[in-house]
């Protein structure tokens, strides 16, 4: 007879230790497993944060490390808040986020609609709408970049199939006007698979009684649409936003490899300012303090988000 691993392990144990463990409590038991855990997430997320607190009031410099680091109070909370630099990034962040998360939302939640009708194909229309999600920021980078050359990009040729226009009459990513749609454009295509799939998630958790009942009292599919569908997606969808919200705060490689932060500094967001700050200007102590305000940000918003799509579940 094959001897079962778990008899293995128990057969190797020592007698003493045994006795120890048999000894012990449920509550116990439960943190000798989770303790290691949580220590290593202390290690790697805790003690990371608070370093970089104690950084955020010094002016100390990764490139001059044995210079004399001083401590500064809140002077590099204070150049920061008072930078037009800073307030510019901040507003490009918030452009990219507004209508990244709208665009997202409304197409993501129209085609999970049309998905969930089920329809001939509709597996294979799934896989292809979610392949882009599954690809890798740099890939996805690299080829909107060919996609978006003037000469032989296929999508100003596109555009100039709807529109008439001279496809070498623009570039997308040159010009201080298009560079941040073009961003907009290459992360909506990317991500609007994962908004359409806990929408389409969102969508299959309500009951069909519910339309059968509506249909019963001769409600119009507008109206069901409008009192059954979306209240009950709703928490779906504002959980997507949730998501996509903190991602696209936090938005680096997919700018990178599209515009690197130019043309200028219109597609400069905030976490390309800070990578300049810490790693080109070598400023870490001004650098930590500009990442604390944006964690800070990001927390608090987030908080307050997470409260109201509480009260929406409750309803």
């Amino acid at each position: 007879m094959i001897e079962k691993p778990i008899e293995r392990v128990a057969k190797a144990t020592p007698t003493g230790m045994a006795r120890q463990i048999k000894g012990l409590s449920d509550k116990a038991v439960a943190w000798l497993f989770v303790g290691p855990t949580i220590f290593l997430l202390l290690a790697i997320n805790i003690f990371p944060l608070i370093w970089t607190i104690n950084l955020s009031f010094t002016n100390f410099r990764a490139n001059r490390p044995n210079r004399e680091v001083e401590y500064v109070g809140l002077r590099n909370y204070e150049r920061i808040l008072t930078d037009s630099d800073t307030w510019l990034s901040m507003q490009a962040t918030a452009h990219f986020l507004f209508w990244t998360l709208l665009l997202q939302v409304l197409i993501g939640f129209a085609l999970a609609w049309l998905i969930n009708r089920k329809f001939r194909g509709n597996d294979v229309w799934t896989t292809i709408i979610v392949l882009p999600m599954m690809l890798s920021p740099a890939v996805v980078g690299n080829f909107w970049t060919f996609l978006y050359q003037p000469q032989i990009g296929l999508f100003n040729y596109v555009v100039s199939f709807f529109t008439g226009v001279d496809p070498s009459s623009f570039d997308m990513l040159g010009s201080v006007d298009l560079a941040p749609w073009s961003i907009i454009i290459v992360d909506t295509w990317m991500w609007t698979p994962f908004v359409m799939l806990i929408c389409l998630a969102g969508l299959r958790s309500i009951p069909d009684y519910i339309y059968e009942a509506a249909e019963i009292d001769r409600a119009s599919k507008w109206r069901q649409f409008w009192t059954i569908t979306v209240p009950m997606v709703l928490p779906f969808l504002m959980l997507a936003v949730l998501f996509r919200g903190i991602e696209n705060f936090k938005m680096f490689d997919l700018v990178v490899q599209l515009t690197g932060g130019g043309p200028g500094s219109v597609t400069e967001m905030a976490s390309i300012n800070l990578k300049r700050e810490a790693f080109e200007k070598w400023r870490t102590g001004y650098a930590s303090a500009f990442a604390i305000i944006l964690f800070v940000t990001v927390f608090g918003l987030a908080s307050i988000y997470v409260k109201a799509l509480n009260k929406v579940k409750e309803r």
